[in-house]
């Protein structure tokens, strides 16, 4: 046993056994992410079948097919979200910022230090952007693994998707930059209100950043604690990197000059932030699309070097894209409503949740439907468009109308999508393609957070409504 596992075991407390528990039993019953999106949707059929009255076979095969292929299908949003994925890890990769990377990844001292790297600097990149901070965690982690030989790579690769649980408190929470624009789809309170609510009665408000920062200080004593003992090396493919094309040897011809003419990419740059400008400096999914794409450009240098980084970064999506069709279907089951019958099933698991609530447990009960309804739509938008209307019409049930109460109230549906997608494996799938892992060797480190983020969001919001 080397000097390094003897510290290991020296310092192995309750954390690290309750870590070992998880990943022991994640490795057990943990099915690929796929299979665990298949599952869910058999779970949901069961559930129409019991709970909802008039269901037929027909109609629910016709909700399903809806989700997925229909008139209602969640295909815009999801390209939004694929493309805000896609953007942030081409960021990352631009040359400038992927020597940063490197540079930072030479800190540590040893895997301890490595994974407090990787968590702080995807939680930091996550409240700026969760693409950017999704992607850039993993990186860091390849990158840590590469300096340490006998470090645990799914440990390392897990605290890097462990800052990925402060996204939706951040400036790219797609619930709440949409409560900002009333022509948003999935502007909730503004469809059934009129009302918009900005970012600073939500994001910027005491409740939400003071959870932040507890979560953040409790995870890192979490992922010192847990270091495990056992050895786990990255795969060697991790590594390879896309070789530059061989430099034309003769005359260029007049498309390979266009390819490298740099200055299209300054102007594309330059357009792009002169509309952020004139538009207010509105923070919303698109704009957040467009200011990482057109930083990515011109980061990049050339169009060619841009296209090719853009192009292997879309490669990354290919499991959100395999997957997003199902939890549409999902999405189309959860809102299946047969001719004559009472209720869709997201109305039966949202009004059971937040039934007999007032308005100083209205949001916790909001978070902890929230962490359920995660688990079948693991997207937060796609979960506000769910769980939302019930939550505010509750909120307006009990005379709470001020922006301030239904920000909270949504803010408490993004927490807990937060929260869950510590133990929902839908968002992680990015980070295995970079990491070359599977869900089993990774989810068992991310419980720990889980147990973490539930009990201070909680917390947060049972408190917030004393203070609004």
């Amino acid at each position: 046993m080397t000097a390094t596992a003897e510290r290991r075991v020296e310092r192995r407390g309750f954390v690290q056994a309750l870590t070992s528990v998880c990943v022991r039993y994640v490795e057990r019953f943990m099915p690929d992410p796929y299979l665990f999106a298949v599952i869910l949707t058999a779970i949901v059929v069961a559930l129409v079948a019991l709970l909802v009255r008039g269901a037929t076979p027909t109609g629910v095969l016709k909700a399903w097919y809806g989700g997925v292929w229909g008139p209602q299908n969640i295909f815009t949003f999801a390209f939004q979200m694929v493309l805000i994925l896609v953007t942030g890890y081409t960021l990352a990769e631009a040359p400038a910022v992927k020597r940063g990377i490197v540079h930072v990844a030479g800190k540590p001292k040893n895997q301890v230090q490595g994974a407090l790297l990787c968590f702080g600097v995807s939680a930091a990149l996550s409240l700026l952007n969760w693409g950017l901070g999704l992607v850039a965690g993993a990186l860091l982690a390849r990158q840590v693994a590469k300096r340490f030989t006998d470090s645990h790579f799914g440990y390392l690769t897990a605290t890097g998707f462990m800052g990925y649980i402060v996204w939706t408190q951040g400036l790219s929470s797609s619930i709440a930059l949409a409560n900002t624009d009333g022509t948003s789809p999935i502007n909730v309170i503004h469809k059934i209100t009129g009302m918009t609510v900005p970012l600073s009665l939500t994001v910027f408000q005491p409740y939400n950043w003071m959870a932040v920062i507890a979560v953040i200080v409790l995870v890192g004593i979490a992922i010192w604690r847990m270091e495990p003992k056992e050895v786990l090396q990255p795969d060697p493919a991790v590594f390879d990197e896309e070789p530059e094309p061989p430099a034309p040897t003769g005359k260029r011809t007049f498309a390979e000059w266009l390819e490298n003419l740099w200055i299209l990419n300054v102007v594309v740059f330059a357009a792009g932030i002169t509309y952020f400008v004139l538009s207010g400096f509105a923070l919303n999914i698109s704009s957040m699309i467009m200011l990482f794409t057109v930083t990515s450009a011109l980061l990049h240098g050339t169009p060619i070097r841009f296209i090719r980084a853009f192009s292997g970064a879309a490669k990354v999506s290919g499991p959100l894209l395999l997957q997003y069709p199902l939890y549409g279907g999902i999405v189309g089951l959860l809102g299946y409503l047969p001719a004559g019958s009472g209720k869709a099933l997201q109305a039966v698991l949202a009004e059971a949740l937040v039934r007999g609530a007032d308005q100083y447990t209205l949001p916790f009960l909001t978070f902890l439907g929230s962490v359920v309804i995660s688990l079948f739509v693991p997207s937060g938008g796609g979960h506000w468009a769910v769980q939302g209307p019930i939550a505010v019409d509750s909120a307006l049930a009990i005379g709470q109308h001020s922006p301030t109460y239904l920000g909270l109230i949504s803010m408490s549906v993004g927490d807990g999508e937060a929260v869950a997608n510590m133990i929902q494996p839908f968002w992680l799938l990015p980070v295995l393609a970079i990491a070359k892992l599977n869900v089993r060797q990774v989810m068992g480190f991310t419980v720990i957070a889980f147990l973490i983020g539930f009990a201070v969001s909680s917390t947060a919001v049972l408190l917030a409504p004393h203070f609004l």
